[in-house]
């Protein structure tokens, strides 16, 4: 868009035009609410989207958060027919695998949960884990669980589609437009101004939508609303094609080791969540940061490398394509920050 054709006012301003923006957008279109404006500062999924795994799961601690999973799945399948632009959304199944007892018994307890909220989910033997997923050493395992309606997505395609999607419903997203100040009194945030690349706007809104990602605690500080988020530096290899490892070969997690596996191209992304992050020590995080990595931290990455070498010997002798760095966004309890802004009283911003 271009800044005569940007509007002075809308009812919803959305902020962040990755998975999280573009999902409200068009979610909130497809209720009826279509005096939206997406704003992002760069190009859709360039901050944190592009890079993300695209693991899919429903397993979730709550009905709630069940729901929405199992939701999700069902968008991602029907979403490529309703705008004619890919997902990349696969169903393959998920595996999960326990090294002790201990943690089979947090599977079992997981089974019991997930079928309480219509998950459908099976108890495997070590055997069953290794017919699943070719190439995983099992010897030492006991047990896991295996989840048909998992899967795997492209986070970018899905996003694309998403705010297709929106726009088909009237949705307006402006790229290229930098929020630089929240207008807010009495309360609430009523306005925004936008830096693009040779005008300065003002766009006013009576709901202002946090959407930011990694920016979202700096946007939040514009209107004086604190953002308990960080990032950390998020690691991954990618490798070229395995025997044995094909295009339906299920998403895998080894949380005893900290990692987890899906398929792509006929190799494998590996990745994990070591137990002491590596925070990206960059504050403020520049705007220009868009569709960029940061370098390779192979001392950082030794844990999760030795623990799938052990629990993959495949990987041994695999050739590594690369080790993927990007910055991911964590709150303290690795929970979704959802809601009204409490600085911002009755009618003030939303965190999503």
């Amino acid at each position: 868009m271009t800044p005569d054709s940007i509007p002075t006012r809308a009812r919803v301003i959305i902020v962040g035009g990755g998975i999280a923006g573009c999902s409200v957008a068009y979610h909130l279109a497809s209720m009826g609410c279509t005096d939206v404006v997406l704003v992002e500062q760069g190009r859709l999924t360039c901050g944190t989207t592009w890079h993300a795994a695209g693991l899919v799961g429903q397993m979730r601690p709550n009905r709630n958060m069940t729901r929405m999973s199992k939701y999700g799945i069902e968008l991602y399948s029907r979403l490529e027919a309703e705008t004619g632009l890919v997902t990349g959304w696969k169903q393959c199944g998920s595996v999960n695998v326990a090294r002790t007892r201990e943690r089979m018994k947090v599977l079992r307890r997981q089974i019991a949960l997930a079928r309480s909220f219509g998950v459908e989910v099976h108890e495997i033997g070590p055997n069953e884990v290794a017919e699943r997923a070719p190439g995983l050493r099992v010897d030492d395992l006991q047990g896991g669980i295996w989840i048909p309606g998992d899967g795997k997505v492209n986070p970018a395609d899905l996003t694309l589609s998403l705010a297709k999607g929106a726009r088909q419903r009237g949705v307006r997203i402006i790229e290229g437009a930098q929020v630089i100040a929240v207008a807010h009194a009495g309360g609430r945030a009523h306005a925004i101004q936008v830096q693009m690349a040779d005008a300065q706007l003002t766009i006013g809104c009576d709901i202002l939508v946090n959407c930011a990602g990694q920016w979202a605690r700096q946007f939040g500080a514009l209107a004086g609303v604190n953002v308990p988020l960080y990032s950390a530096e998020h690691f991954y290899i990618v490798t070229g094609k395995i025997e044995g490892i094909h295009p339906m070969w299920p998403v895998v997690r080894d949380p005893d080791g900290f990692i987890y596996y899906k398929e792509e191209v006929g190799g494998l992304v590996m990745g994990g969540f070591e137990p002491v992050a590596k925070p990206w020590k960059v504050d403020p995080i520049p705007s220009t940061f868009q569709f960029q990595l940061l370098d390779e931290d192979w001392d950082q990455f030794e844990l999760l490398m030795q623990n799938a070498m052990y629990r993959t010997p495949c990987l041994e002798k695999a050739e590594i394509k690369m080790l993927l760095n990007g910055p991911e966004s964590f709150t303290p309890d690795g929970n979704f920050i959802l809601g009204r802004a409490p600085e911002l009283g009755k009618i003030g911003r939303a965190h999503v």
